[in-house]
């Protein structure tokens, strides 16, 4: 037995002896956020949504401009979505941003009110990028080669005229002052027109 404890030690000891001294422990810088779609962007809203309310419908989602995303590609690094509870008589916004999901202010809800009129999801079935190859094919190519640092804005909600899913692909910095603006039927990916 006694041999057996000075053989562990001397090995503990040797053990000791050779290793290399530790090195901290690196860490990983993380990844810059990818841009995302517009559907990926909602499921990921929706999720945090539902926790708030299970009665959650979405009203509009629309990307943000960033200074390292200008919308290219149908994807955006910020997105924001909007949420209403007819239970809480509440709506909630949504941020997606950096990869993470956060929330704004509640304010109140009506139904009636047209500007949040929501929508069930099952009628988004087209994404921003789809959305946003239609609307090169009416205008948007020949305006970004003229044009190439347009930024490019997506919004979809509810029109109440049409009662369809659109999907609005806004060429410029905001629905005013945009160099082009084209709707999109965000369920079949029809071109439905040039907005004026």
């Amino acid at each position: 037995m006694k041999k057996l404890v000075v053989a562990i030690f001397a090995l503990a000891v040797m053990t000791a002896c050779s290793s290399e001294p530790s090195k901290p422990a690196q860490t990983e810088k993380p990844k810059p956020a990818e841009p995302i779609t517009g559907r990926v962007a909602f499921q990921k809203c929706y999720v945090a949504a539902r926790g708030w309310a299970r009665d959650a419908q979405p009203y509009r989602l629309e990307s943000q401009l960033t200074d390292d995303s200008k919308g290219r590609d149908g994807k955006s690094l910020a997105w924001r979505a909007g949420f209403a509870s007819a239970l809480q008589h509440s709506t909630r916004p949504y941020m997606w941003s950096n990869g993470e999901v956060s929330f704004g202010v509640e304010d109140s809800y009506s139904p009636t009110n047209t500007s949040t009129k929501a929508f069930d999801i099952a009628f988004l079935k087209l994404d921003s990028d789809q959305a946003l190859q239609t609307a090169q094919k009416h205008g948007g190519d020949k305006l970004l080669e003229k044009s190439p640092d347009t930024p490019i804005l997506y919004i979809l909600d509810w029109n109440n005229q049409t009662n369809e899913l659109t999907w609005h692909i806004i060429y410029g910095t905001d629905r005013g002052s945009a160099k082009l603006r084209v709707a999109v039927n965000a369920s079949s990916g029809e071109f439905l027109r040039v907005e004026k």
